[in-house]
């Protein structure tokens, strides 16, 4: 009899097991298959263009040799604009599926809650009326994405609050701040409007090592942070109430989480722009692709990568004339954006 009795645990314990090690394998799977799509892009970019080099000749300059044409072309054009694409894209979609996963909701995108346009605004203004320097615009930037961040936090908090209340109120500042750049740059000088563009829709026509080593100094550092908050995450993806009843201080963690996740922004805005629509399609391309098996951090960085690298490529050399990276990335994601406004409509929510 007591034997009878026991003989299921085992094999319930087996089973859980065995789903986990399913999970992980799935896990595993997906990033490898995401890593393998980013590398082979990126290095496409370098190879390919109006004059393409073979994998020898990228790899000559890429290991320090001098290789007579791709020393330059490569080395000093492709490189450092695949490598801003690379790690702007990670910033993107790591920082984007923090705030889609820890709201519940896929309209809680930097780009469409106004941390983003934050960051622009504060730069075309910092172009535009005072004639600040790159540099400065850049830290300028990264400091106005963070205060963004900060007021929308302190609106939609204030007194308790739920994800919606913070959608909204990141809607509303998101759409203040882009009439404020709508009349900058309306009154601005003729000269001072090809450099205000970048931070209208994200380009990397004009990407230089200078941007790219912050950025990915910036992944480097606060990429491993984020993913040691995805245990966290998880938990909040459940809820505020079952996260506090299992003893997660839920304030704390979203508050770190939220510093982590924008300063990735901030640092991925300074470098490119705020590339429409990154953030908004890398996190639900990642669930769908993962399913509920694990973390989405490091595969939606991996998506929001490769959608960079992609859009960026078409936007070279698809239609005839460089474009900025941002118009591609829009027209992917304007659709999707509609898609979830109608599907908002009907059913009351936008799950992640």
């Amino acid at each position: 009899m007591i034997g009878s009795l026991t003989t299921p645990v085992p094999a319930a314990l087996a089973s859980v097991v065995d789903g986990r090690k399913r999970r992980r394998r799935k896990w595993v799977l997906v990033t490898g298959i995401l890593t393998f799509l980013v590398v082979g892009a990126f290095s496409l970019s370098l190879m390919l263009g109006q004059t393409a080099y073979s994998p020898v000749e990228v790899w000559g300059v890429l290991t320090g040799q001098r290789v007579p044409g791709a020393s330059f072309t490569v080395g000093e054009l492709r490189l450092p604009r695949a490598v801003t694409g690379l790690f702007t894209g990670l910033c993107f979609g790591m920082g984007g599926v923090v705030f889609q996963s820890m709201l519940r909701n896929a309209l809680a995108s930097p780009d469409v809650i106004g941390i983003n346009t934050g960051a622009s605004a504060a730069a075309v203004i910092g172009i535009v009326v005072f004639g600040m320097g790159e540099t400065t615009v850049s830290f300028l930037a990264m400091a106005a994405a963070l205060v963004a961040a900060l007021t929308i936090y302190l609106l939609a908090y204030r007194n308790g609050g739920s994800g919606a209340r913070l959608i909204l109120v990141g809607i509303g500042v998101a759409a203040m701040c882009q009439a404020l750049v709508s009349y900058v740059i309306a009154r601005a000088a003729e000269y001072d409007l090809p450099a205000a563009m970048r931070w209208i829709t994200g380009n990397l026509n004009d990407a230089t090592w200078d941007r790219a080593l912050p950025v990915a100094g910036a992944v480097v550092v606060l990429a491993p942070v984020l993913l040691g908050l995805s245990d966290r995450l998880e938990i909040l993806r459940m809820g505020d109430d079952t996260a506090a009843a299992v003893g997660l201080p839920v304030e704390r963690s979203r508050l770190l989480l939220i510093v982590a996740a924008v300063g990735l922004l901030a640092f991925g805005t300074a470098a490119a722009g705020p590339i429409a629509f990154v953030s908004f399609l890398a996190g639900p391309i990642a669930v769908r692709l993962l399913g509920p098996v694990g973390s989405p951090i490091l595969p939606a960085g991996l998506v929001g990568a490769l959608l960079v690298l992609v859009a960026d490529f078409c936007a070279q050399y698809a239609f005839g004339t460089r474009l900025p990276v941002g118009v591609i990335t829009g027209v992917l994601g304007a659709p999707y954006l509609i898609y979830l406004l109608v599907r908002s409509s009907r059913t009351g929510g936008t799950t992640l």
